[in-house]
């Protein structure tokens, strides 16, 4: 995938703002000799101890405390018993704040995507089969191999990582944003950011407010 690594210096900041500008940029696993590869659609802020949502609102413990550590680094959990999420943390080393990776647009590595999500091959030239591979949090974590063993407090920020975010000169036109999926606490805020329009986003939310264009 050709581009350039988001460096740490562009997580240390508002995750508010982290989410707008990652929103088109392009998520990537190296693996065996080759890449796959989806463009970021959709993503969830989650704003630190003063966000009754986030995992830090209770302040650090062993399982988040990649959240309060160094920007630019890969926080997965595992949820409701069957699916992992990644979070990238964002803020100075000591304040908690993230961005959830809601959804991608499939862009290479197809077929290993759908081997992990048991799509069939044949099946891929469909949108619809498309979006099955990597549209919710859950479902890209499958496609990419993402796991709480294999990359909670992965470095995302640099070049060598199996996993890493890259800026390939895409910008979206329209970024729209909505209420929070999902949860049950703070679920007015309108922290989830879509590129509008984008057939890979997940959920239904209706877009309550244009957060920019670009």
């Amino acid at each position: 995938m050709r581009g350039r690594t988001l460096s740490q210096k562009f997580y240390d900041r508002d995750p508010r703002i982290v989410a707008q500008e990652l929103l088109g940029k392009v998520l990537v696993r190296r693996e065996r000799g080759r890449e796959i590869a989806g463009r970021i659609v959709e993503v969830e802020v989650y704003l630190g101890q003063d966000d009754p949502a986030a995992h830090a609102f209770s302040g650090p413990t062993a399982r988040n405390r990649v959240l309060f550590g160094p920007p630019g680094h890969a926080y997965v959990y595992f949820i409701y018993g069957n699916h992992f999420c990644l979070n990238v943390s964002c803020m100075p080393e000591g304040e908690a704040g993230c961005v959830l990776i809601r959804a991608l647009e499939p862009l290479t590595g197809l077929a290993q995507m759908a081997a992990r999500r048991e799509v069939p091959a044949s099946q891929l030239g469909s949108e619809r089969a498309r979006k099955i591979l990597t549209s919710g949090p859950g479902r890209l974590a499958e496609a990419f191999g993402i796991t709480r063993a294999r990359d909670n407090g992965k470095d995302v920020a640099t070049a060598q990582s199996d996993l890493r975010i890259v800026n390939d000169g895409y910008r979206p036109e329209k970024v729209a944003s909505t209420a929070r999926i999902g949860i049950t606490k703070a679920k007015d805020h309108a922290l989830r950011y879509v590129i509008a329009g984008n057939p890979f986003v997940s959920g239904s939310a209706t877009l309550n407010r244009r957060a920019g264009e670009r």
